[in-house]
């Protein structure tokens, strides 16, 4: 059960003494881990609730500390697994099989309908949005508080002051964020390069995910001109129609041509129309990462999300979570033409040193009042990146640092800790203590530019 934890945290296994305890449920179910956080999966010693609004057991109560091992009540890499995996949503009904066949009703006469009665089904079918319990809104980070809260149990079980970790992000930045652009119709396409230039102006780099076939003519020429001027191509779906992952065969079928699109197109990543998502036939995708699902999944005709604002492993590819509200949602679900509800997100993730992952189309954004929102995103994120130090990089970027961090090691040298591995001369080395209960990073080396000690979240 170690494993997720050292993947998380990549800090040297001898700090890493975690066991869990015997006589686990049979069934999965819910519980809580401290004051607000609530956990998924079996349970030791007591049946874990049916529900997340029911009576939970706090599982910091029945951790046991013993020969140095902190025994915790649940299996920390199923519990993660189960939360990312989303395994969970059938015991919320939060993806109920009704849902699906609506779904795929309105997928069937979808191209008859007119745009405004589409927008009417949307908002009538995501209209309970606001009451579902569990994932948390506007953000969810489950997974990492309970990663987190297992390492103050392992301050406190090894009576250590603090544990060395390599930082989350490359260059000691605060957080990470992604800026991707999903073109959905032919419209779209043709307002790409105003969307270039508009990026370009804040320095904001982004990846553009293209429907290859059915939806607009995809020329190579398109697709160059989105990579030579710095941008990242992506594949997006087969052809937009949402039944992606309504049947196993279908699906294989699909894959084999959304692979080879991938390969023409020289890209690294992919995302599923609608953020329809099945993560378990993953390895049928030959991508190095993908984009398809939400932290919590409110407002996505899917419902769910993996619970957490960091990359994670879907066995070979990556996952970068869309932990934001899509442009869409936000204009025609909440009915927001400001910046409020992301700059809200923006601070949550933030204070958890997560990552910040946009979904704006250029579709949605080429009118007057939906174009000055996303100017003021941009504005607000570029402020960020100087008064924040937050990087703001390309998918492929946050792909290529998360892997190579997921090779690097810690070694001691004398007083002080090195990172090795390649991309060591980015990497920095830092450190969990617990100040009054709550988990505190700071950093080995503070240079100028970078988050002081002093800086860094208290969570």
């Amino acid at each position: 059960m170690n494993r997720t934890f050292l993947e998380y945290f990549r800090c040297p296994e001898e700090y890493v003494r975690l066991a869990v305890k015997e006589g686990l449920s049979e069934n999965r179910g819910f519980f809580s881990f401290g004051r607000g956080v609530v956990g998924y999966g079996k349970y030791a010693g007591h049946a874990p609730a049916d529900s997340p609004q029911g009576q939970l057991r706090d599982a910091w109560a029945d951790v046991d500390f013993v020969s140095g091992l902190a025994r915790l009540p649940f299996d920390l890499e199923d519990v993660v697994e189960d939360l990312r995996l989303e395994r969970y949503t059938e015991d919320c009904q939060n993806g109920s099989s009704e849902k699906g066949v609506i779904a795929s009703l309105y997928y069937a006469v979808r191209p008859l309908l007119p745009v405004a009665f589409r927008r009417h089904l949307q908002r009538a079918y995501l209209g309970d949005w606001s009451k579902i319990a569990f994932p948390n809104w506007p953000v969810d980070h489950t997974v990492d508080s309970i990663v987190r809260g297992s390492m103050q149990l392992l301050l406190r079980t090894q009576h250590v002051e603090k544990i060395p970790f390599i930082w989350f992000w490359p260059d000691g930045a605060s957080s990470g964020a992604i800026m991707t652009h999903d073109v959905e119709t032919a419209a779209g396409r043709d307002f790409c390069e105003t969307l270039m230039d508009r990026n370009e102006s804040f320095g904001m780099p982004a990846s553009f995910q293209i429907v290859p076939e059915e939806r607009y003519e995809v020329t190579e020429k398109f697709l160059d001109s989105i990579r030579r001027r710095g941008f990242e191509v992506n594949v997006q779906d087969l052809n937009h129609d949402g039944r992606l992952y309504s049947d196993r065969s279908e699906f294989a079928r699909r894959v084999e041509k959304i692979n080879d699109y991938g390969r023409r197109y020289k890209a690294s990543g992919f995302r599923s129309a609608v953020l329809y998502r099945r993560q378990e036939w993953y390895s049928d995708l030959d991508f190095s990462y993908d984009m398809s699902v939400p932290s919590s999944g409110h407002l996505e005709p899917q419902r769910g999300g993996c619970c957490t604002i960091m990359p994670y492993f879907v066995g070979k590819m990556l996952e970068l979570p869309v932990t934001t509200t899509q442009d869409y949602s936000l204009f025609n679900y909440v009915r927001s033409f400001s910046i409020d509800l992301w700059q809200r997100q923006i601070d949550l993730i933030l204070k958890q040193n997560g990552l910040m992952s946009f979904i704006v189309h250029p579709d949605y954004i080429m009118k007057d009042r939906e174009s000055r929102v996303y100017h003021q995103l941009l504005a607000h994120l570029a402020e960020l990146r100087t008064r924040k130090n937050v990087w703001i990089a390309t998918p492929g970027e946050i792909d290529r640092w998360w892997r190579e961090r997921s090779r690097m090691t810690l070694v001691r040298h004398g007083d002080e800790w090195r990172v090795e591995g390649v991309g060591r001369e980015r990497a920095r080395v830092a450190f969990a203590s617990e100040e009054s209960g709550k988990l505190v990073f700071s950093m080995q080396h503070s240079p100028a530019g970078e988050l002081s000690a002093s800086a860094l979240n208290r969570l």
